[in-house]
């Protein structure tokens, strides 16, 4: 297979088109193979050629998870067009700057958001509109039912640009992240490889599609695996431990771990067929890690990535897994810990984490400047994140750069105390913020979630901080909350938290 002229679909056939078993098995039961994908697929890039759409055109998607809306990726995919999802959730003062900036030929949405997409098409002189709802109907279904059941898969330069997605724009205007159809092809026969996919794989898959992670790892290993996938709308709970007997792998960010061993349902027999549950897209607790192992039998493998880079570390299927470590670099990725200077920093020593390897995005859309600024001269990307190798190379994820506090001068990462807190009898999670502060710049605040019958208070929780933790660290006020404030991802938006508590200390 030629790596020069590539299309990610192309993998995906030639693994899945080998098989007659069902490729997508729905909560409903019905059940969608190989044939359906490719006929669906076929005639939604048939239907976009007519149109008009050619190659490098994106085309903006914001619509609910559903087997229409894969085959929609993989049309895309097969027309060389340029994928570009979006959160359901995001509102019309969001939605307009990306449209704006991606400056598609197509958007597709669901129903009732057609009269946002209405306005923000006539803004943007977008011609083509169309409708897909969360049932897998609409007029962008219904227009493609009429066009051709066959496609010839466009030939893509495999650095041709598959998927445009944006930064979530936490630290101010979101980035259009260019991945190559080279990036996801590499990243994906990588994760198979390492995580030992086959065709004998049920992947339960609960994650939203417009993100990496349930998009190019989930989708990608099952499909360029030729393996079969339980495809739940969202997680549930409920839903999860009828289908776990059916299954052997799933993938998901923590809180699905902290969700699961809480309904106290989860126990080794329903995880009997299990071959791996493989955690991202956030931290996972050491104790989620410990617990998760004891009720199930099984520990949890992390991995560490992004969505400029997919995935760049995980922990091994076979031999040590870490808690607390997100693993050693993936084949083909190369890492680096380094100073403010780009001096590469010895082991155990608390760094910028570069990352290098064919997995790693083209650059921003429309950002010359800014692509620059990201990538060392030996074409090492900044990941923003700070880290530590240990003696047996395994990675430790510190914390965001921009979540690091200045106290008195001196660097204080936020992981480093949120473990201690979190290792208190009593305390369920924490996020650590730094806070404007006039006499140290920066004030350490934690802010603590508590199981219900805890009486842990502010002065226990920072003393027994104090005994564990450098007098700089010192954590100066505890904001106990019900939950964290998270993005769809599971991620705790620290951004958010820090701009809501900016006047604690005034």
């Amino acid at each position: 297979m030629s790596s020069k002229k590539l299309n990610l679909y192309s993998c995906f056939e030639e693994s899945i088109s080998a098989n007659n078993k069902p490729l997508l098995i729905l909560d409903d039961g019905s059940e969608y193979d190989y044939k359906i994908l490719n006929t669906l697929s076929s005639q939604m890039a048939s239907f976009l050629f007519k149109i008009g759409i050619k190659p490098g055109d994106r085309v903006s998607i914001q619509v609910a998870k559903s087997p229409e809306a894969l085959c929609l990726y993989l049309a895309c995919l097969r027309a060389g067009l340029v994928y570009h999802p979006l959160n359901p959730d995001y509102k019309e003062n969001e939605l307009e700057f990306f449209i704006n900036n991606a400056a598609p030929s197509v958007i597709i949405t669901d129903q009732k958001n057609l009269d946002v997409f209405d306005r923000l098409a006539s803004k943007n002189d977008i011609q083509h509109i169309f409708t897909m709802n969360k049932n897998g109907q609409g007029t962008f279904v219904e227009k493609s039912k009429l066009e051709n059941q066959r496609f010839e898969t466009f030939k893509t330069p495999s650095d041709h640009i598959a998927a445009l997605l944006y930064s979530s724009g936490t630290t101010g205007t979101p980035k259009g992240i260019m991945l190559t159809h080279e990036n996801l092809i590499s990243n994906t026969r990588t994760l198979v490889k390492s995580w030992q996919f086959t065709g004998d794989d049920v992947l339960l898959h609960a994650l939203p599609i417009f993100h990496v992670h349930g998009l190019f790892v989930a989708i990608g290993c099952a499909l360029y695996s030729g393996a079969s996938m339980y495809w739940l709308p969202k997680f549930n709970e409920e839903k999860i431990l009828k289908n776990l007997p059916k299954c052997s792998a799933l993938m998901g960010v923590p809180t699905y771990y902290t969700r699961l061993l809480a309904t106290k349902k989860i126990n080794k027999e329903i995880c009997r067929n299990m071959r791996v549950f493989i955690s991202g897209s956030a931290p996972l607790l050491i104790e989620t890690f410990h617990d998760f192992e004891r009720i199930s039998g099984h520990q949890i493998l992390e991995r560490y990535g992004m969505t400029e880079t997919n995935m760049n570390t995980s922990n091994p299927i076979q031999g040590e897994r870490k808690p607390g470590t997100v693993g050693p670099p993936l084949p083909g990725v190369e890492v680096k810990i380094v100073d403010e200077m780009d001096n590469e920093l010895q082991e155990n020593n608390i760094g910028n984490l570069l990352v290098r390897g064919p997995n790693v995005f083209n650059g921003y859309w429309k950002m010359p400047d800014k692509t620059a600024e990201d990538f060392t001269e030996d074409q090492f990307f900044r990941t923003g994140d700070k880290a530590k190798l240990d003696n047996d190379g395994y990675i430790t994820i510190v914390g965001r750069s921009m979540d690091m506090i200045i106290s008195g001068g001196l660097n204080v990462y936020p992981k480093e105390i949120e473990s201690v807190i979190d290792d208190i009898d009593g305390v369920v999670e924490s996020a650590v913020i730094g806070i404007p502060h006039k006499d140290f710049g920066e004030a350490v605040v934690a802010i603590v979630v508590t199981e219900p019958s805890s009486n842990i208070n502010e002065a226990e929780i920072i003393s027994i901080s104090k005994k564990q933790l450098a007098g700089y660290k010192t954590l100066k006020k505890i904001i106990f909350v019900k939950e964290l404030l998270r993005n769809t991802m599971s991620k705790v938006q620290k951004n958010i938290l820090r701009k809501n508590y900016q006047d604690l200390f005034n």
